[in-house]
């Protein structure tokens, strides 16, 4: 059976905070949907228009307590120091300044940023994104 990966769901506290830091991230909104009177699922896409992250709001609800299973989703990236250097204008500051993970001296450097909820992004320095 050839499957297919379609999309990740975070749920979030605020819809408009939400969806202007994943624009900051590359993303743009494709569509918002009502579920019923409950929640809004708002489907975010990349450069290729896949909707690949689903940000659900609850209404009432503006906080979610994370547990210790989530670590973070990961999006490549050309530019790491131009990347965090665009972030930073905006008001988005890495975890910690670049690195290549494990005392690696070659590879990609990577970098975490945190959205409005507190979720880890890890952005992964690539060069050539079309690999």
């Amino acid at each position: 059976m050839a499957n297919k990966f379609l999309h990740t769901c975070y749920r979030i506290g605020d819809i408009d905070s939400s969806v202007a830091f994943y624009e900051k991230l590359g993303f743009s909104e494709v569509r918002r949907m009502p579920i019923g009177d409950e929640a809004i699922n708002v489907f975010m896409a990349l450069e290729d228009g896949h909707p690949i992250l689903e940000l659900t709001y609850n209404h009432g609800v503006d906080s979610y307590e994370m547990g210790t299973g989530y670590n973070h989703i990961a999006l490549a990236v050309a530019d790491l120091d131009g990347t965090l250097a665009a972030l930073a204008e905006q008001g988005i500051e890495p975890e910690k300044p670049p690195y290549r993970p494990g005392g690696r001296t070659t590879g990609s450097r990577i970098a975490f940023v945190r959205d409005p909820d507190n979720y880890r992004i890890e952005l992964v320095e690539r060069g050539d994104l079309t690999e």
